[in-house]
């Protein structure tokens, strides 16, 4: 793997817009390294990230024979100490003695009380899946039975939700049809218990997304960022804490049809991990490369660091998270063989 040099205000790429009133951070990377040594499944993919309490990780994602097939299952591993534990599988779908579904997507999430929820999907194919969480009441040592979600309710497709001042959860989620034409970007809200859940509808007619993360802004405006078969990121608005949205745009972000995650900072900034090129022929292109970039605004962008840089492969499907001692962790496939861990500290 190549990398980069540390990237401090002096690159500009012509993906991102660089206004010169704006003075981007700088980014050390303080730890690099695959989760698993010996890896005893053939692929994987969609890694998911959370803080624990004692300066601990707990890390998931979906492996087996190969994506879509019915053996795969969801597996997590714990940091602590410096050190990852061996892959533990959590979830699968099973069904009964002869019927069996793959997994896919799982996402963690806790709340500000200290609930911690995995969830993930079940069935045949995304067009197909419906969404179960289980609760971990030990931090991710042990886990519940699988609880399915309501009907019409999927839960966090790919990347964490959030929780509001007011308790409520909103999980940032989409569909897409049977004919695989039609791709639209939705939120689910729940208490903070994972119950009374209800859907945000977001009204879309020119654009193909799915996979939605959120931002939020010290004015209470939220933005979502999509994944997108349009060659962008893809943009919609919030001014009444995700009650409503306005239209979708493009932002100056390409996007290879791929998904991407982002965090709100404590201090404010914007933080996008995102594979920066257009879509090629087939599905995987333009995912031989992945960055980060920064913004204060949500439209201004610019990128600080190459994570990945490769003439061909897969290095995608981040998730991102910011610790309460402001260390940035980020996890992402590499290259199905495998899920690459980075540290950052962002000043």
């Amino acid at each position: 793997m190549r990398w980069s040099p540390l990237i401090c205000f002096a690159i500009l790429f012509t993906t991102c817009t660089n206004p010169v009133h704006q003075k981007f951070p700088s980014v050390t990377i303080l730890k690099q390294e695959n989760i698993v040594d010996s890896p005893l499944f053939a692929s994987c993919h969609a890694s998911t990230i959370v803080d624990l309490p004692g300066n601990r990780l707990l890390a998931a994602w979906f492996a087996g024979p190969h994506e879509s097939h019915k053996e795969v299952i969801i597996y997590t591993a714990t940091l602590e100490n410096g050190i990852w534990s061996q892959p533990q599988p959590v979830a699968d779908g099973i069904i009964n003695d002869t019927l069996r579904y793959p997994t896919w997507n799982p996402v963690l999430f806790r709340t500000q009380s200290g609930k911690l929820a995995l969830f993930y999907k079940v069935g045949p194919n995304p067009r197909e899946w419906w969404g179960e969480y289980k609760i971990s009441n030990d931090e991710g040592k042990t886990w519940s039975a699988a609880i399915k979600l309501p009907e019409g309710i999927l839960g966090p497709i790919k990347n964490k939700p959030i929780q509001l001042k007011d308790g409520s959860i909103l999980h940032p989620s989409s569909t897409e049809s049977l004919d695989e034409k039609i791709w639209h970007i939705h939120l689910e809200k729940s208490d903070s218990n994972f119950q009374n859940w209800s859907r945000i509808n977001i009204n879309n007619d020119s654009f193909g997304v799915i996979q939605p993360s959120i931002l939020s802004y010290p004015n209470g405006d939220l933005q979502l960022l999509s994944r997108s078969r349009q060659n962008y990121i893809i943009q919609t608005w919030s001014k009444d804490k995700g009650a409503t949205w306005g239209g979708l745009t493009k932002t100056s972000l390409p996007n290879p049809n791929a998904g991407s995650d982002a965090v709100t900072l404590h201090n404010g900034w914007q933080l996008l991990v995102y594979n920066p090129l257009p879509a090629g022929k087939d599905w995987w292109n333009g995912r031989n490369r992945l960055n980060v970039a920064v913004s204060k605004d949500g439209s201004s962008w610019q990128e600080i660091l190459e994570l990945e840089n490769h003439p061909e492969g897969e290095y995608s499907y981040p998730a991102v998270i910011q610790d309460r001692d402001n260390i940035i962790h980020i996890t992402y496939t590499h290259d199905r063989k495998n899920i690459r861990y980075v540290s950052l500290q962002v000043k």
